[in-house]
């Protein structure tokens, strides 16, 4: 019997503990006749954490890759040892590193896993007027995804000074920043509300949307879309539901960028319907119907 194919990756990020990401692709990894060494790295309370360094360290150890979350996506699209992927230099924001022979390449599976995501929801419907909290780096791949569906306006605001018109600059028309005094007039002039922030985190309690109505649009809201997948059901889409949004978990974004990052780290893509089903059993137990 010949060896098992061995694919060494890992997770990159802060407050990670709770991530299900490992998980997933021990699922795929098992179910193609892998082996799965991974590795995760917390950087919560490293203030002088260095993404591009421990990047070059991973790489000079024969790793197969590694997967980035937050805060560290922006930053490790800057790597100088990197050659980003189309999507991922469109966007300016990387979740997926893969080393190979002929260097590293930085990828964004949360674009392919937010357009999943979409599609499995809504079909080829287009996402309409838009409200997005967050400018960071799943803010970046959700927003440009939004664009690619044919969304007719993208509202954008951050609490981090400039970020909110750095995002719509580099998504363009039909995205544009909103003061944060703003984002109310925003959601009310919204079809679709999406929360890109931390908020809604085990370890980041609240709601990005807290003191906005979500019902009663003018235009008739109609979906909601939260970044956030542990835990599922946040405080933003219980609010959402109650209004009578569709809504679209962050744990259909991860279902969908798990498999494409499984097949960035592997070369191999899953076969679509049986992965999600498979990775379905990771859904957190409060979330649970």
């Amino acid at each position: 019997m010949g060896r098992q194919r061995i694919i060494r990756t890992g997770l990159i990020g802060a407050h990670i503990g709770a991530s299900r990401f490992g998980a997933a692709l021990e699922m795929l990894a098992r179910s193609h006749g892998l082996r799965l060494d991974f590795r995760s790295i917390d950087t919560a309370g490293q203030a002088g954490f260095d993404i591009c360094a421990t990047l070059a360290a991973l790489a000079g150890e024969g790793r197969t890759g590694t997967a980035i979350t937050h805060p560290h996506k922006r930053k490790a699209a800057g790597w100088a040892g990197l050659r980003l992927a189309p999507e991922a230099a469109r966007i300016g924001a990387i979740n997926t590193v893969v080393f190979t022979g002929e260097g590293a390449v930085g990828h964004n599976t949360d674009y392919s896993g937010f357009l999943g995501a979409w599609r499995a929801a809504r079909g080829d419907e287009r996402p309409g007027r838009v409200a997005m909290a967050g400018a960071g780096g799943v803010a970046a791949a959700v927003g440009h995804a939004l664009r690619r569906l044919g969304a007719d306006d993208i509202a954008i605001w951050d609490l981090a000074e400039g970020a909110a018109e750095a995002l719509a600059r580099s998504i363009g028309a039909p995205a544009r920043a909103v003061p944060v005094a703003e984002a109310a007039a925003a959601v009310a002039a919204a079809e679709g509300v999406v929360n890109c922030t931390p908020l809604g985190m085990h370890h980041h309690p609240g709601d990005a949307f807290a003191g906005m109505a979500l019902g009663d649009a003018p235009g008739g809201r109609r979906w909601a879309f939260d970044a956030v997948y542990t835990p599922t059901d946040t405080p933003f889409l219980q609010r959402a539901a109650a209004a009578g949004l569709q809504t679209i978990s962050g744990f259909e974004l991860f279902r969908h960028m798990a498999i494409a990052s499984f097949e960035q780290f592997s070369g191999i893509r899953p076969e679509e319907s049986a992965a999600l089903e498979r990775l379905a059993q990771l859904r957190p137990k409060e979330a649970a119907a």
